[in-house]
């Protein structure tokens, strides 16, 4: 085969010298070329990209269209060959080829230019990622996979530090209040297979299955834990209805009943990734919480209207 060169895409080589090593992207070219030619792939369109990843369309030698995954091997993506090959294709990409050495993954070629996101009807989007979130979670996690539990606990144990970085005394009462209610979910983590970050900009349309989920960050867990991204994506859509409170719950009430999850558990675990969001963005600076995570915390823990 004839060398391929590959350009790394401006918006992705900034995120990459933001949040990681800088041999990683100045290493990342080279590894794409060596990785097309040990697999024997063609590229056959534009690269494509998230905030770790560089994602390039190939061809086979067989003529099999697919998709090649590049990112770094860190605890937040480690995981994803894993589970992937757990999943084996139900509900969401396969996974074609796989090298541990390099992290790189062969994935099944779904339709980019159509995320679920696209769909205009909101609550038709929801109910076909609730569909999809069903079908993950009913898998068992694998043993030796992170758990929920182990970051629940730590979160937990974080806040009343981080707490104290929030500039109003009301909200750093919030944040420990929601880690008191995390506390109380604590006995029951769950077992499950959780996808982590199931949104609608992670299903895609397909030709094997109308829509397919994407770039998991898998973790074992209650399903509850799951949910959050359904909520506080697409926001424009829930702020549109002129109820926040109720548009929220007409979501949360539809996955739930999706995952047969217990109602009040899923809650505990909803504010627990409210949790997991806000200490987050307050160790990076933020010195207020994000009013979208505020708003889904209080509308599924509040009394049923």
């Amino acid at each position: 085969m004839l060398p391929q060169v590959i350009v790394i895409p401006r918006a992705l080589a900034e995120s990459l010298r933001k949040h990681f090593p800088p041999e990683w992207l100045a290493g990342l070219a080279g590894l794409a070329e060596r990785t097309l030619d040990q697999w024997r792939l063609t590229v056959d369109g534009k690269p494509m990209h998230g905030m770790a990843s560089l994602v390039l369309p190939v061809v086979r030698p067989d003529g099999t269209r697919a998709a090649l995954k590049l990112q770094p091997v860190d605890w937040e993506h480690e995981s994803e060959p894993v589970g992937l090959r757990t999943w084996d294709g139900d509900g969401i990409v396969r996974l074609l080829d796989h090298d541990r050495d390099t992290g790189a993954m062969l994935l099944e070629r779904l339709d980019d230019s159509r995320p679920l996101s696209t769909m205009p009807d909101d609550f038709a989007a929801t109910e076909i990622l609730a569909g999809l979130l069903a079908r993950l979670t009913r898998v068992p996690g694998p043993d030796g996979m992170r758990h929920l539990k182990d970051s629940a606990e730590q979160m937990v144990a974080n806040t009343p530090g981080t707490a104290s970085k929030l500039s109003d005394q009301d909200e750093q009462n919030l944040l420990k209040d929601w880690a008191a209610r995390v506390s109380e979910v604590l006995d029951e983590p769950g077992d499950r297979l959780l996808h982590w970050d199931l949104h609608y900009d992670n299903v895609l349309a397909a030709d094997r299955e109308p829509w397919l989920a994407i770039d998991p960050k898998p973790l074992v867990g209650d399903p509850g834990f799951d949910i959050m991204p359904a909520l506080d994506n697409r926001w424009d859509d829930i702020v549109a209805t002129g109820d926040v409170p109720k548009a929220v719950l007409r979501r949360f009430d539809l996955l739930t009943e999706a995952l047969g999850a217990d109602r009040q558990r899923a809650a505990g675990w909803t504010v627990a990734r409210a949790l997991q969001n806000s200490l987050w963005e307050v160790d990076g600076g933020e010195q207020r919480l994000d009013p979208i995570q505020v708003a889904i915390a209080q509308a599924v823990t509040s009394p049923r209207r």
